[in-house]
């Protein structure tokens, strides 16, 4: 892992760090290699290119931690907007419509109002449900992402209770919690479709694997757990080591190309992206877009040297 995360995750909650970083003029073109833009507007060309280009994309309008209704609302009207503007994208760019769909949308339930002080899980289920059902109408998948650890249960148990109506809904696991694995085969079980991640959260060693073969330890247990029993892996992950062995347990387990996908983020490793598409396989790359782009930033740079290596050079150019 990068020996700088630490310290960068801490920046990345840190109110005086972002008030310096978001000032300086040059930010906003090192942000736009990962982030689509600040506005729906600026994001719809992005997806359409990337559909274009034989690959699918999950969109996430950023932003965590509401902690006022209006927020909330705001978010969900967005979102609203966002599955609309998705599915006509989707329809204008030839290419073959499955019962996989091409365009998804990423959400966190902190930012449907998880954490308001009155019934903020009840809130932020029933706008869930709002966007699920706009969802199903307009043939637009949605995943409920994973936030810190504090979060987890309450995810779990909305995404499970709205699994009933939608059973197509899929959450993100980490698999730097200790709790991953059982997880995972809990989940399996149930049929949920899941997208495996390492994780990107500043977490204590009381729930999360620190050391970084620890961390890929776990994601190859609950690799194997999903290829053998879940019904839609999506392996969200740029490690080559990752990516080999979600091929080998594929083949061992006669999944075709079609029973599952990779994911990448926005603006990383896009060659490797597209080799696996020229494969044959699915992949499908997360595009986040919104004004909130600092935390997701620090984490991106937080994950591998190589990005925070392009954001100094870029702050020392200027």
């Amino acid at each position: 892992m990068n020996p700088l995360r630490p310290a960068i995750l801490a920046a990345a909650g840190s109110a005086r760090m972002k008030n310096a970083v978001t000032r300086i003029p040059v930010t906003a073109a090192v942000v736009r290699r990962f982030v689509a833009g600040e506005a729906r507007a600026e994001l719809l060309p992005v997806a359409t290119a990337l559909l274009e280009s034989g690959r699918c994309v999950s969109v996430d309008f950023l932003g965590e931690y509401t902690t006022e209704r209006a927020q909330a609302d705001a978010a969900v009207t967005e979102y609203l907007s966002l599955i609309d503007d998705l599915a006509e994208v989707d329809l204008a760019v030839p290419g073959s419509h499955t019962d996989i769909p091409r365009v998804e949308v990423s959400l966190k339930l902190s930012a449907l109002g998880q954490f308001l002080d009155r019934d903020g899980p009840a809130i932020a289920a029933e706008n869930l449900h709002k966007l699920c059902t706009k969802a199903v109408e307009r043939h637009v998948w949605v995943t409920v992402d994973a936030e810190d650890h504090t979060t987890t249960a309450d995810t779990l148990q909305a995404v499970r209770a709205a699994r009933a109506e939608f059973p197509w809904l899929a959450v993100a696991l980490q698999t730097y919690l200790h709790q991953a694995e059982v997880n995972a085969r809990d989940l399996a079980a149930d049929g949920t479709r899941i997208r495996l991640c390492k994780g990107a959260y500043q977490e204590p060693a009381t729930v999360a694997y620190q050391r970084r073969s620890d961390v890929d330890a776990s994601y190859l247990r609950c690799l194997d757990v999903l290829m053998r029993t879940a019904w839609y892996p999506m392996v969200a992950s740029h490690d080559p080591g990752m990516i080999a062995a979600a091929l080998t347990l594929a083949a061992e387990n006669n999944r075709a190309p079609g029973d599952f996908e990779f994911q990448m983020l926005y603006g990383i490793r896009d060659a490797e992206q597209q080799r696996l598409v020229a494969e044959g396989h699915n992949l499908r790359v997360y595009v986040p877009y919104g004004t909130q782009w600092y935390g997701y930033l620090m984490r991106r740079l937080a994950e591998r040297p190589a990005n925070l290596g392009f954001f100094l050079r870029a702050l020392a150019e200027r």
